[in-house]
């Protein structure tokens, strides 16, 4: 999961820095259609390309299909929201992802992963610091997108472990590379540069390699295990931006951020204490 919400920024921060020449639509076409190739290469390498068949499945179509309509939603919520209601709102993708888990897949999450969850959602508010004024409609719309993405992991799940993840992961990519083209249709394409099918290149890289490294945690972690260090998204965010812009948090997103940390110790903590029982339950069987 950390490795997938690193990979995640890094992919968000090249895609921003193009998408101030290029169209929304056409940017998240291109770096689809690069992420799909580079995916399609991995599975033939892979000796994954006999089981493409299997993204015929109902079941994969389905969280390929969720998973488009969540990137769309969140990206026309984002471009009239301000950034930090938008962050807020998406990273309450873990509470739901934790009741989801109590609710369909039977976990037993416990009140410390839960009071994490919870201190970890705090520490996101104290960090983007959202304004009121930006909770409107917009908000609602994104929302909706958070609800996706949660019903999306909650999909994953649910998939014949026969299938490979990364013929999961190319139903992904195409799924919204298809989406995003007929958005690109409607808003229109201008000429890209060479510098720019670069950056998108290597985004693509990244984005490919998160969708991946995803799918492997939600089909093998448990959901209430992980779903707090999804918010490590932040602080990838967060350290990027003082790398590279030089953005420097303030005392309140300092705060934050140490309640972000402070969430994902107690989960570990809570994980190593209920080792032992886990031993002498498997032990009584």
């Amino acid at each position: 999961m950390l490795g997938a919400m690193a990979c995640f920024v890094v992919n968000d921060a090249l895609s921003k820095f193009v998408s101030q020449g290029m169209p929304a639509g056409q940017l998240i076409f291109l770096r689809g259609l690069m992420a799909s190739l580079l995916v399609l290469a991995v599975a033939v390498a892979l000796g994954a390309h006999r089981r493409l068949g299997s993204m015929g499945h109902p079941r994969v179509l389905l969280r390929a299909g969720v998973d488009a309509c969540a990137t769309v939603l969140y990206l026309l919520s984002l471009f009239r929201l301000p950034l930090g209601n938008a962050t807020a709102i998406n990273l309450t993708a873990p509470l739901f992802m934790t009741v989801f888990a109590a609710i369909f897949l039977r976990e037993r999450p416990g009140a410390a992963r839960g009071w994490a969850v919870a201190i970890g959602f705090v520490g996101v508010l104290l960090v983007v610091q959202p304004r009121g004024d930006g909770f409107n409609a917009w908000a609602l719309l994104c929302l909706a997108a958070t609800l996706f993405h949660a019903t999306r992991d909650l999909l994953t799940r649910g998939l014949d472990p026969a299938i490979p993840s990364i013929v999961v992961t190319l139903s992904t990519a195409l799924a919204v590379t298809l989406l995003s083209g007929a958005l690109s249709v409607v808003e229109g394409w201008q000429p890209a540069t060479a510098g720019q099918l670069g950056l998108l290149a290597l985004s693509s890289a990244f984005l490919a390699t998160a969708y991946f490294l995803l799918i492997q945690c939600m089909r093998q972690g448990e959901v209430s295990l992980t779903a707090p260090f999804r918010y490590s998204a932040l602080l990838f965010a967060v350290g990027l931006g003082y790398a590279v812009w030089g953005d420097v948090p303030n005392a309140w997103a300092c705060a934050g951020i140490a309640l972000l940390v402070g969430s994902g110790l107690q989960v570990l903590r809570s994980e190593r204490n209920r080792q032992p029982l886990r031993t002498l339950e498997a032990q009584a069987e």
